[in-house]
This record gives structure tokens, C-alpha cells and sequence, in this order.
């Protein structure tokens, strides 16, 4: 008996602390919680989410998808309050039938005061529709009365005609205490699910079958006496749902760290891939099962197949400016064009693959996507009679293709082979010029389509090293200052970098960025040239002085060589890493210095002239430095040719780095005669 009264008392406490996750039932133990018990450095935590796709049958439409999701969200502090801003993507199509729809929409900001729970509502005023570009608009609020401690709680439902499913996440940068998921496909509709694998948390999924009946309802017109009049009959069928749920509990954050591509590549998250539909009484219709497919379909779409073949709208422009600047140098006709392409037409910062306006509107409105603007480029050159063809491409934002889907890709370059080189091209920004693309677009491979339909994979990662050179002479005075001059030359990525960072800045708005975080410095005479000549390296320099950059310790003088050029510290701290480091491009940089000793001093301690190499010449750095008459001479390199560290190489890597970032900051030592 006493047994039993302790097994009902503990199953008693259970049901007394078994959170309540039904819609409007905030605790006031949620509000009051000041921080994560696990992660006391998040700023906002979900609390709870559920999420169920299935499909219903209704009449006239066939199978529709509903999404429902229900979040409650606890915000700590005044940093997590951007979760409390929402964006919900939809589908627009070219009808409101095909296009989704958010129904049922109901959030809450709760918050407890005086002891008592206080819950406002999100007003439909509150509630705006932008157009994202011509196939998606975005749902956006923010909730009402946020403040520290506040537990915020929405819930809504998708509706869409399309087959597809967006990825499933798990993880999100904040932990998740609660996940409730159901994912319920009919048997007619073959999905393929896999988890990311380059993911670190692994949820725990179950799969079942359950069986499903729904009701048809046909209307038939009576012959007799006529006709007329209608008569209904019904049928119901059965079939399977094919099932994926997960009930996950304590699912940790995804970790940020320094140079990461795309963090949401290594999010826990299940991918659903539509294979094939196989409803009664029809032909099984076969869709994302390889990569040829997937292109074969891109290029029959008559916003990307038929663009490429259009060329009246431009031939007469076209033939004027190649007559106006004949060339027999493949590279020239090539930048000729590029350049052309991006005086004509103004890119509208809309991503995609297939055209929004389409070439010839494009053309003549000025205006595009960068489809429009690419296929446009595209179809220049061929008729220049240059082997182009477009490249399909997934932005680092989007993710890496790792199914054959015509969703894995968002954007679309043009490649030119010329002499046997694939030369890679993008006309959609102001500063980019031949096999120098936006970085975003950097991401692993792109998908080669040529004339013929056929297609294969293509290296976008630049193979050709980044530069910055430097010359920088100084005089080092009697007052503790300095004085020099410093000359950069930029090549590459890295000019591109600079283009970008200074595009429409003045003398002093550059001058002012320059001397931020450098101390005691003033800058004049700057010289910033060749900044719009995007086929030459960029060339900055200027004037400079430093007070106070010479340490005087019981006279003798110590400074650093590369002064205000050192790195200050090592952005790579943890201990271990998860994720690998994307440092984009390969690079190469180089410093000359060059100071001149002041009278009444000698040179007492000179830095030990050293190599460090990481991974053989993955990563090469020298430290030269040499004593010349009243001069010290510095040759400080580092050559970085491996894009990618992985984690693995990560222990390595930063002890390379560390040793490099400890010589840059080594001093000299000046003894006064």
C-alpha cells in the first residue's frame, strides 16, 4: 500500500511540473524565468514548436497542403527582442489559386505584472505584405509590447497547391526546450527525406504508415424528364500517409564562429525531396531524380531556355558598339560586352534563376533580376560569337545543392570558354569584372548548361590569389612620433573588397575610416586611384603620423615594425572548432618596411627573421628583417592557398596563426648612444 502511494505521488508531481503547451497557456514559471538553464548566454530561447504538414483532399482541387505551426518564444533580454520580428515566406503565383496562404493567424506578447499575466495582441494593422521578387512575398510583424522576461506566442497555417516542402529546421541560433513534428505525405506522392549530414545534432525520427480514408463527392445532371436536375454521389477512398514524426527535446543552438561560409549549411534540418507522383488511373510522373533532369527541366522553362535565344532586341545596339571597337582579343570582347551589359541594365536586387521581366523588357526598361540581366550577358556573347553558356548557382544564403532539386539553386552567372579557359562572369554589380564575381556566390560548385541541354559541374572557388601590397617607409622622431608614408596595391577580390567598402566616399570619409581604431594618427594627402577601373588593381596611399607609437623605457625605444598593419589578436580562440573556415579566396599578401633609426640611437634588438608554414604550402608566412646603414628593412609575406580549413586541420591552423599574429606584434628595441 505504501508503494502504491509513493508511485501516485511521484506520477502526481509529474503532472504537476508537465509543462502546458496548449495555445494561450503561458505559466507564469515561463515568465519568470531570468535565464537558460543550460545556455545562461542565450538572449532568447523557443520554449516550444510544433509543426504539421499533411494534405487534404478536397474536391475540384485534388491534394492541398496545410502547414500549421504553433511557437511560444522566451526573450531574456534586450538583445533577444529581434525574435520577436517574424517574416513568413509565400509563394505568389500567377493566380491566387496557385499561390499560398497564411490563415488563422493569432500571436500574443504575455508579461507579467503586479503578479498578474498581462497578454497583448498583435493587431491585423500590425501585419505587412512586401513583394521578395515575382514568384514570393513576405508576411512581416513584429509583436507589441516586448520587454525583458516577455514570452511571445503565434500560430498559424499555410495553405498551398504545390508538392513541394521547404526544409524542415531543428536547430535555430537560440536553444529549443520543445519540438514537436509531424510531416504526413499520402501514398500517392513519393518523398525521398534525408537529415543534413553536415549537420552536428541528430535528431531521433520515427516513420510509420497510417491509414487514411476521404470522401469524393460527384455531381451528375438527371436525363430524365429533361434533364436538370442534379444528383450527388459520393465515394471514399483509402489510402496511406506515409509518416515522419519527432518529439525532440533540448535541441542546442547553432554556435557562430569566425569565417563561416554559410552557418545554416550546418544546420540540423530534414530535407524533403519530391520524387515522383503516382495518383490512381495515371502515368507515374518521374521529377527531381538527377542532376540532368533537374538542368534538362531549367532549360526548357521559357523564362531561362527561350531568354538565351532572343536577340533582336539588342543586335543593332550590339553590332554598333563591336564595330565602334573592333577586336580580335577574345578577353577584350568579352570585358567589352560585360561592361556594356552593366551600363544598360541596373540589377533590382532580386535573386533567381529565371527571368522576372524578361530579356527584351529588361532590356528596354533598363531593369532586372539576375536572371534577366546574366541570360541577357549570355546571349550577348554567343551571338559575338564567344562560347558562352549560363551557370546555375546556389547563394551562400541558399544553402549547398545537396539533392538533385530545381530549388537548390537561386541564381544563375554566365562562364565563357576562351582558348580552352573557363572564365566565369557576373553583370549584376557595378564592380565586377571578369572571374571576379560576388563573394556570396562563391559556394562550392555551379551547374554548367550548355546549348545542347546537357550539363556538369563547375568550380566556382577563384583559383587565382587575392593581393595586398605594401611599401611603407617611416621616420621615426626624437618626440616619440612618426612620421612615413604608405603605398597599397590591391589585386583581385580584395580590390573588389575595397571598391565596394569606398564606393561614393569622399577624400574625408575615406580618411576617417582609415584612421579609425589606429590610435593617435592623422592622415593626409591621401590618393585613392583607379577605384572605377575595374580592370586594375586598385592604388591607395598617404601620408601618415603617429603620436605616442614609440614606448621610451629608461631611454631605450621600443615599437612595433608593421606599426597600425599588425593584426592585434587572434580571431581564433576556442579550443576546438565545429564548423570549417571559409576564407572565400586565396590570398596573397606582402609588406615592405622600411625606418630610418633617428640620430643618437642604435639598433639594439632586431626580430629573429623566421617561416611558418601550415599543412606543407597550404599557408606560408615569412618574416624577414635586415639592418641596412641608418635603415631596418622589413619582408613580411603571407600566402594562403587553401580556401577551406577544415575542423579537423582547425588545432593546427590556429597555432599557424598564433605564431603569425605574435611576430607581427614583436618589437624593436632602439639603445640610446
Amino acid at each position: 500500500m505504501k508503494k502504491t502511494v509513493i508511485i501516485f505521488l511521484l506520477f502526481i508531481g509529474q503532472l504537476t511540473y508537465c509543462q502546458n503547451y496548449k495555445f494561450g497557456k503561458v505559466s507564469e514559471e515561463e515568465l519568470l524565468e531570468t535565464q537558460h538553464p543550460e545556455y545562461p548566454e542565450a538572449t532568447a530561447a523557443i520554449l516550444y514548436k510544433k509543426q504539421k504538414i499533411m494534405f487534404d483532399y478536397i474536391q475540384g482541387k485534388g491534394f492541398i497542403q496545410s502547414t500549421e505551426i504553433q511557437e511560444r518564444i522566451k526573450i531574456y533580454n534586450k538583445e533577444g527582442f529581434d525574435y520577436a520580428t517574424k517574416m513568413i515566406s509565400l509563394y505568389d503565383g500567377a493566380s491566387s489559386a496557385s499561390s499560398e496562404k497564411l490563415i488563422g493567424l493569432k500571436a500574443y506578447t504575455y508579461n507579467i505584472e503586479g503578479g498578474k499575466i498581462i497578454k497583448d495582441k498583435l493587431k491585423n494593422s500590425d501585419v505587412f505584405d512586401e513583394d521578395t521578387n515575382k514568384y514570393r512575398k513576405t508576411t512581416k510583424f513584429t509583436m507589441p509590447n516586448l520587454k525583458e522576461g516577455c514570452v511571445i506566442e503565434l500560430e498559424y497555417t499555410i495553405e498551398s497547391q504545390l508538392f513541394s516542402i521547404d526544409d524542415i529546421a531543428f536547430q535555430q541560433m537560440i536553444p529549443t526546450k520543445n519540438f514537436e513534428l509531424s510531416l504526413n505525405t499520402p501514398e500517392y506522392l513519393i518523398y525521398k527525406t534525408f537529415l543534413n549530414p553536415r549537420a552536428t545534432y541528430i535528431p531521433q525520427l520515427t516513420e510509420t504508415k497510417k491509414r487514411r480514408s476521404v470522401t469524393i463527392t460527384s455531381r451528375e445532371r438527371s436525363q430524365s424528364r429533361g434533364g436538370g436536375l442534379a444528383n450527388y454521389s459520393s465515394s471514399k477512398i483509402d489510402f496511406n500517409d506515409n509518416v515522419v514524426e519527432a518529439n525532440l527535446s533540448n535541441i542546442p543552438p547553432l554556435k557562430d564562429e569566425n569565417y563561416v561560409d554559410n552557418l545554416a549549411n550546418y544546420q540540423s534540418r530534414l530535407l524533403v525531396e519530391l520524387e515522383r507522383i503516382e495518383l490512381p488511373n495515371q502515368p507515374i510522373e518521374y521529377l527531381s531524380t538527377t542532376w540532368e533532369k533537374v538542368t534538362n527541366t531549367i532549360y526548357d522553362d521559357s523564362d531561362f531556355g527561350d531568354q538565351l535565344s532572343k536577340n533582336n532586341y539588342f543586335k543593332k545596339d550590339l553590332e554598333t558598339l563591336m564595330s565602334s571597337k573592333p577586336t580580335d582579343d577574345k578577353i577584350e570582347k568579352v570585358s567589352m560586352i560585360l561592361d556594356f551589359v552593366k551600363s544598360k541594365v541596373k540589377w533590382n536586387e532580386y535573386y533567381g534563376y529565371t527571368a522576372e521581366q524578361g530579356v527584351s523588357k529588361a532590356y528596354k526598361d533598363g531593369v532586372g533580376n539576375s536572371a534577366d540581366i546574366n541570360l541577357m550577358l549570355t546571349s550577348m556573347l554567343r551571338y559575338a560569337g564567344m562560347d558562352a553558356n549560363p551557370v546555375l548557382v546556389s547563394t551562400k544564403n541558399n544553402g549547398i545543392p545537396l539533392v538533385p532539386t530545381r530549388s537548390g539553386f537561386n541564381y544563375v552567372i554566365s562562364a565563357v570558354n576562351v582558348d580552352g579557359k573557363i572564365i566565369l562572369i557576373d553583370a549584376t554589380r557595378k564592380h565586377g569584372t571578369i572571374d571576379i564575381l560576388p563573394t556570396n556566390t562563391l559556394n562550392w560548385l555551379g551547374r554548367l548548361i550548355k546549348e545542347d541541354g546537357s550539363s556538369d559541374w563547375i568550380n566556382l572557388i577563384p583559383e587565382v590569389s587575392s593581393s595586398e601590397m605594401v611599401s611603407l617607409n617611416a621616420k621615426l622622431e626624437t618626440d616619440l612620433s612618426i612620421n612615413g608614408k604608405i603605398r597599397h596595391q590591391y589585386t583581385n577580390y580584395q580590390a573588389n573588397r575595397l571598391r565596394n567598402k569606398y564606393d561614393g566616399y569622399g577624400d574625408e570619409k575615406v580618411i576617417e575610416t582609415l584612421e579609425k581604431n589606429k590610435g593617435l594618427i592623422e592622415i593626409s594627402d591621401l590618393n585613392l586611384s583607379q577605384i572605377n577601373e575595374v580592370d586594375k588593381p586598385v592604388l591607395l596611399s598617404y601620408d601618415f603620423n603617429i603620436d605616442e607609437a614609440i614606448e621610451d623605457v629608461g631611454g631605450d625605444l621600443y615599437l612595433k615594425p608593421m606599426l597600425f598593419l599588425a593584426s592585434k589578436e587572434n580571431p581564433f580562440k576556442q579550443d576546438t572548432r565545429i564548423y570549417p573556415i571559409d576564407f572565400v579566396y586565396p590570398i596573397s599578401d606582402k609588406y615592405m618596411v622600411n625606418m630610418m633609426i633617428p640620430e643618437g640611437y642604435e639598433l639594439d634588438v632586431l626580430p629573429e627573421s623566421v617561416k611558418y608554414q601550415f599543412n606543407g604550402s597550404d599557408g606560408v608566412f615569412t618574416y624577414m628583417a635586415n639592418k641596412n646603414g641608418s635603415y631596418i628593412q622589413f619582408v613580411i609575406t603571407f600566402e594562403l592557398n587553401k580556401t577551406l580549413i577544415l575542423p579537423t586541420e582547425y588545432k593546427q591552423f590556429k597555432e599557424f596563426y598564433q605564431l603569425m599574429i605574435e611576430k607581427q606584434n614583436e618589437q624593436i628595441v632602439l639603445k640610446k648612444i
